[in-house]
């Protein structure tokens, strides 16, 4: 019974762990000008309080790691979106969406 919770345990870790990461990379990827657009905090400090969260997420302390995940939420659940919202969509890797073709906005005509 005992290992069955130590591996709910590792499991509920890990799925906190790749959140963290997801929130981080998508964090790094946003200008940085978007976030005082959206009104959020900075750049910088949504990266520290993620890294973090990483950190903790890797050397468990379970009252870091609530808090943690407290902050992986909200950047998932509010700051993401309002930054989507700002700068148009998900981070640009060409410049162009997924309908351009080489000489500009292909529109199907």
């Amino acid at each position: 019974m005992m290992q069955g919770f130590q591996g709910l345990l590792w499991v509920i870790s890990l799925v906190l762990l790749a959140m963290a990461v997801f929130a981080f990379i998508d964090g790094a990827m946003r200008r940085t000008d978007a976030y005082p657009a959206a009104g959020k905090q900075t750049k910088p400090f949504w990266l520290i309080i993620l890294g973090l969260t990483i950190a903790v997420n890797v050397y468990p302390i379970v009252f870091l790691q609530i808090a943690g995940l407290i902050a992986t939420i909200v950047y998932i659940v509010d700051v993401r979106p309002a930054l989507k919202q700002v700068t148009g969509g998900g981070p640009r890797w060409g410049g162009s969406s997924s309908s351009d073709g080489p000489y500009g906005p292909f529109n199907g005509r």
